[in-house]
């Protein structure tokens, strides 16, 4: 299915008095900034959105109704016995449910329509991490994954109606205020997390050469990262992102797997030149519009954002394609609208 496909679908669905329950896990990135856009566009469209999910979930994104479910990371028997059961009495109330991820899609009920969104594959094939896919998958009403390779997973595992369900980068601003940090100005962008492959981008540094590297973002690997490499300007998590892009002079997502990669979004549509790894549905969402290189190569990535670097008519070209590729991107309302749509029709 293509970006355009879905454009607008369902633009002018209704859902006045519906209830819905949106679950999620634990995020402090992507998935917790979309089912937050999501609460907000279906709220404009007149339902009534009951988010539930861990209480630092909640710290980051302020949903403005919110239900504490300790969804954890990993199974823990109590622990999830105690949140399968709170979803199931919140569930009562409500006329769909709608989980994000396969940890929420695993303990959210099935009494009600039940749709899943699938934002991340398992990286590991552990026993555990198959019977979790299976089980999300096998459960749902529908499942909407967020890439190609999803689409093609959750069918592997048994997903009755899979749909692909694209996930929209929200709109940035920039302020205008250049946040100094120098020239060449590579920067990355995301969750200091092993997915996202910062270990191959510190392996590259040495062919950056005099470039500032800057990386926003805080997460369970910031003090290794750190230490690792305190030449690199790690800025944490950042109100000015917008800013930063409009700063940068090449923006690098050197991830090991990526489904619709919000950093890239950001990127192309700031007009930025990105070099990604070419890795989970990253082809699929950049068309023509970046370089990519393969996963964990770190000679690879050095060498083609130094090339843009010193070639900044090769760069310019790489951003304009870019922007012309974002420019088909269904945005936060498309994606409201799809949802919307796939509600009311689950609810005839």
């Amino acid at each position: 299915m293509s970006d355009r496909a879905g454009r607008r679908l369902g633009s002018e669905t209704r859902l006045d008095g519906r209830r819905v329950l949106l679950v999620l896990a634990t995020s402090t990135g992507g998935v917790g900034r979309h089912v937050r856009s999501l609460a907000v566009g279906l709220g404009q469209r007149g339902a009534e959105v009951l988010v539930a999910g861990p209480a630092s979930t909640q710290d980051v994104f302020d949903f403005p109704s919110y239900s504490v479910v300790d969804i954890g990371t990993a199974p823990n028997p109590l622990r999830d016995a105690a949140a399968a059961l709170a979803l199931r009495r919140l569930a009562g109330r409500v006329d769909i449910v709608h989980a994000h991820g396969l940890r929420a899609g695993a303990l959210a009920p099935t009494a009600t329509p039940l749709v899943v969104s699938w934002h991340n594959a398992q990286l590991a094939e552990t026993r555990i991490g198959v019977l979790l896919e299976r089980h999300a998958a096998r459960r749902a009403t529908v499942t909407l994954a967020a890439s190609d390779d999803l689409v093609r997973r959750a069918l592997a595992c048994g997903g009755r109606d899979v749909r692909f369900g694209p996930v929209a980068a929200p709109a940035l601003v920039a302020s205008g205020v250049d946040p100094g940090l120098g020239h060449p100005l590579v920067l990355a962008v995301g969750r200091l997390h092993p997915q996202k492959g910062y270990d191959v981008l510190l392996e590259a540094l040495p062919l950056l050469g005099d470039a500032v590297v800057a990386v926003a973002g805080d997460g369970p690997l910031q003090r290794e990262l750190e230490a690792r490499a305190p030449q690199v300007r790690w800025l944490g998590r950042r109100a000015d992102v917008a800013d930063l892009y409009a700063a940068a002079d090449v923006v690098v997502l050197p991830s090991r797997w990526e489904a619709r990669s919000l950093t890239a979004q950001e990127a192309l549509r700031a007009g930025r030149p990105l070099v990604a790894a070419d890795a989970g549905g990253m082809a699929g969402l950049v068309k023509d519009g970046a370089v990519l290189v393969p996963v964990g190569d770190a000679s690879a990535l050095g060498t083609a954002v130094r090339r843009l670097l010193d070639n900044p008519d090769e760069a310019a070209a790489v951003a304009t394609r870019g922007a012309a590729v974002a420019a088909g991107w269904p945005d936060e309302a498309d994606t409201v609208a799809q949802v919307a749509a796939l509600y009311a029709e689950l609810l005839r």
